[in-house]
């Protein structure tokens, strides 16, 4: 199958690049950044440089590769995208549009959305549920939550008026051996990070954070699994998906349990942990597993198990920059 990617230097990209690949896909891999160097690996896919804020050129990328399948990664995520609203609301909600009217145009069979547990906020009567269902009234706080509030309506709309087969997930906060793009979540990977590299870390959070999260195995798994899922079961165009919801001190105290001479200690940003105080503290998948079958593998503790070597294995790399 030919498959097109959208922002595929970023978090996800790196690892769902190597399972279409490694399942003999043909992929096409776009993105305004040239290839990483941690790409390097991904022999035979094509690496195309794309703004997808610019109509005419997601348009001719779309036009010339008639990809069979899409997935929708580019996007300004949570933390960097209130340092900068109008780049958030440009690449996410311009960058979303653009999408979606080239796979009309382009006759596409497939476009598969990357949402976030970010279009959740508490509303004004109180916080939300726990866990939070997926059909609950959406008041995100930031402008990445807003503008994929209006992703998951566009496609839906597009799924209504065009016929195009678009669905998605709503992603948790996602970890992997694989720097982070400036979420608010990614006080979890630096524990891990900075765990292995100087045996502490002062997180940005409260060590009694809770917020949904989720191993990009699993992650890159549900976009996979949800791509391939029967049109005919699925009753949803955007799906809440889940695996484990572990405060922070948890977090520590399981990679403690692999590296014991790792010290955390706990200093909010103001900003960052407004925004992870505004998301839920789980979330109900039930929906998922019902319509596809999804179910995640790992838990907090497999995750540690699995991603401590990895992290080292990438630092001795030099894979891991500096932050």
């Amino acid at each position: 199958m030919k498959i097109l990617l959208t922002g595929a230097g970023g978090q996800i990209g790196h690892d769902l690049i190597g399972a279409l690949v490694s399942q003999g896909h043909q992929v096409v891999s776009t993105d305004l950044a040239p290839r990483p160097p941690s790409h390097a690996h991904a022999g035979g896919v094509d690496w195309q440089r794309l703004d997808v804020t610019d109509a005419a050129a997601v348009q001719h990328m779309f036009t010339e590769h008639r990809p069979e399948l899409v997935f929708h990664l580019a996007a300004i995520l949570s933390a960097r995208g209130e340092q900068d609203p109008r780049l958030a609301y440009d690449v996410n909600q311009t960058g979303t549009w653009n999408v979606l009217e080239a796979c009309r145009r382009a006759k596409v069979n497939r476009l598969i959305f990357t949402s976030s547990i970010a279009v959740f906020g508490p509303p004004p009567s109180g916080p939300l549920p726990d866990p939070t269902p997926d059909d609950v009234a959406l008041h995100p706080g930031t402008m990445y939550g807003a503008t994929k509030v209006s992703g998951e309506l566009l496609c839906a709309y597009y799924r209504k008026r065009y016929g195009i087969d678009c669905r998605g997930v709503r992603f948790p906060g996602l970890i992997s051996a694989a720097m982070p793009g400036g979420g608010s979540s990614d006080y979890a990977l630096f524990m891990y990070v900075d765990g292995v590299r100087k045996g502490a870390y002062e997180a940005f959070a409260r060590a009694d954070t809770r917020i949904p999260l989720m191993y990009m195995p699993d992650g890159v798994r549900a976009l996979l699994e949800l791509a391939l899922a029967d049109p005919a079961r699925l009753t949803r165009t955007i799906y809440n998906i889940a695996a484990f919801s572990p405060r922070a001190d948890e977090i520590a105290t399981s990679v403690k349990r692999v590296l014991p001479h790792a010290k955390f200690t706990y200093t909010p940003d103001p900003v960052r942990q407004g925004i992870l105080d505004s998301w839920p503290k789980s979330i109900d998948d039930s929906a998922a597993q019902r319509d596809w079958g999804w179910k995640p593998k790992y838990d907090l503790d497999a995750m540690t198990d699995d991603l401590v070597p990895r992290v080292t294995r990438m630092l001795e790399l030099g894979a891991i920059l500096s932050h």
